[in-house]
């Protein structure tokens, strides 16, 4: 039994059953007669299909050969049409049973869609106008087992395309373009460091303490050494164990593990880029990272201006530059700067603008934060610097020489999301040993997100580390906002999904 309509994809009205063993029994079929596609090994290919019609007038009539899945076929007695597809895109493909091998053009005729394929042939124009390739020789390459999704409505559901990522590809050319903007993306912030003489280099994925970010580790354990280690939570302190070494500039894009919630902006497991250089503050981490999101913006889309989470966002450079406690002012009317240093009086204004301050340490500090937090943030709609954070929710930045309740510490905000963070980092040993100590109070008292003392990078930065600035950001979100997209499942391949249920 064939297949009913090969004119879009697999019929709907046919049983699945039915359709994967007619598929099967066709493989078959080629085995017994020889010709098992998945004994071929190469093809070569010399075209791609945009490049045909990119090139369409210099190579109108020359001889080509390609390779990809057919994705539809139309026409089945002397004369057929098919799209094929290959990572560029679709061209037609035009087979005439009197213009090549009659036992091979019977064969294709029982070719499904979904099927993977070597064409040769040349580039012509149909009658019609479509540029397309005049089919020579057809070789089935790989036998698709599988039906593909009905041709009209393809693969709708989120959560299968998020499961089964290799259909979502085949058919949504949007998943296909976002991880194109999100390879760019990368593409573009490693040369804009290298060209800034930045060192890329690696660090440890595993590690006995998990520090440089106020998160939950994933815990795991070493068998030889019969130790628990904790998958990375940021790169950061290694990296700037790299400055004290005189490498004076770094950076690392590598995969992050935080053991805590999803939502359209979390994912268990990100790709961050973090970099250090010597010498400079918390100015130069802006002027970097201002400098290759609009950048990358101009580079890969052609323009500053991008639609994200409903909202048409400027990313020309000259980002608006404002204090924490002057954003705070702006948007609620209150002063904390009036009542510096009074937790009372702090804590009293932030309730009074309606801020919830159950469950946190009530300091100066934090009511200032929370503040912002909880009434401010969701309002940065266009590319923000908001800069001199507390020191209480600052445990690696340096504080600031005029007012010592606040640190260098930058956060980038686009459409209430954070975007990036940055310090001009603490360079004091004994500053330094004296914040790890309140964190790891913190976490005795059951804070498992507070960072943990690690001696030995208290140990390094005795040896002297210069004044450096510091910044991360994340990889997936800057995508998500170059690609327009709500979730960032939409721009991490694979990402994490609760398991199926068998039941």
């Amino acid at each position: 039994m064939a297949e009913k309509n090969q004119s879009n994809t697999a019929a709907p009205e046919q049983d699945l059953s039915e359709i994967l063993r007619v598929r099967r029994e066709k493989l078959k079929t080629l085995q017994e007669a020889g010709r098992n596609p998945f004994e071929i090994t190469t093809f070569d290919v010399s075209h791609h299909a945009q490049e045909i019609k990119d090139d369409f007038d210099a190579l109108e009539g020359s001889a080509v050969s390609l390779g990809g899945r057919l994705m539809s076929k139309r026409g089945m007695g002397k004369v057929s049409f098919c799209d094929l597809q290959d990572r560029s895109g679709r061209i037609q493909i035009y087979a005439r049973q009197d213009e090549m091998d009659e036992e091979d053009y019977q064969r294709f005729k029982k070719y499904d869609i979904g099927d993977i394929v070597g064409v040769k042939g040349e580039v012509f124009r149909t009658q019609r106008g479509e540029m397309s390739v005049r089919a020579r020789e057809i070789t089935l390459l790989s036998k698709s087992l599988q039906p593909l999704p009905e041709k009209f409505h393809g693969l709708q559901d989120k959560e299968l395309r998020y499961r089964q990522r290799y259909v979502d590809l085949i058919m949504n050319p949007e998943s296909k373009r976002n991880f194109e903007i999100r390879s760019k993306f990368v593409a573009y912030l490693r040369n804009y460091l290298n060209e800034r003489g930045f060192m890329e280099v690696e660090t440890p994925v595993l590690s006995p303490i998990a520090g440089g970010a106020n998160a939950r580790p994933f815990i795991t354990h070493h068998n030889a050494l019969d130790i628990d280690m904790y998958m990375r939570i940021a790169t950061e302190l290694h990296l700037k164990r790299l400055i004290v070494g005189g490498m004076e500039r770094v950076y690392e894009v590598g995969r992050i593990f935080r053991n805590e919630g999803m939502d359209t902006k979390h994912n268990p497991e990100f790709t961050t880029c973090e970099l250090y250089q010597a010498f400079t503050n918390l100015d130069g981490m802006m002027d970097i990272l201002e400098g290759i999101l609009s950048g990358a913006a101009k580079e890969i889309l052609g323009t500053y201006r991008v639609n994200w989470l409903g909202n048409e966002i400027d990313l020309t450079p000259g980002w608006r530059r404002v204090t924490m406690a002057d954003a705070v002012r702006e948007v609620t009317g209150a002063d904390f700067m009036a009542v510096e240093g009074d937790a009372e009086a702090a804590v009293a204004l932030a309730k009074r603008v309606g801020v919830d301050m159950d469950g946190v340490e009530l300091t100066w500090g934090n009511a200032l934060y929370e503040t912002f937090d909880q009434k401010v943030e969701e309002k940065l709609i266009q590319p923000t610097f908001i800069t001199m954070y507390p020191v209480e929710v600052s445990p690696l930045a340096k504080r600031s020489p005029a007012d010592p309740h606040l640190t260098e510490r930058y956060e980038a905000f686009v459409c209430g999301c954070e975007m990036g963070n940055a310090f001009s980092e603490l360079n004091d040993p004994i500053d330094q040993y004296e914040r790890f100590k309140k964190q790891a109070e913190k976490r005795a008292n059951g804070d498992d997100e507070a960072d943990m003392m690690d001696e030995d990078f208290v140990l390094a930065l005795e040896y002297g580390m210069p004044p450096t600035g510091g910044l991360g950001f994340g990889i997936d979100r800057c995508t998500m906002m170059l690609c327009g997209t709500d979730s960032i499942r939409d721009v991490i391949l694979f990402p994490t999904m609760k398991p199926e249920s068998n039941g």
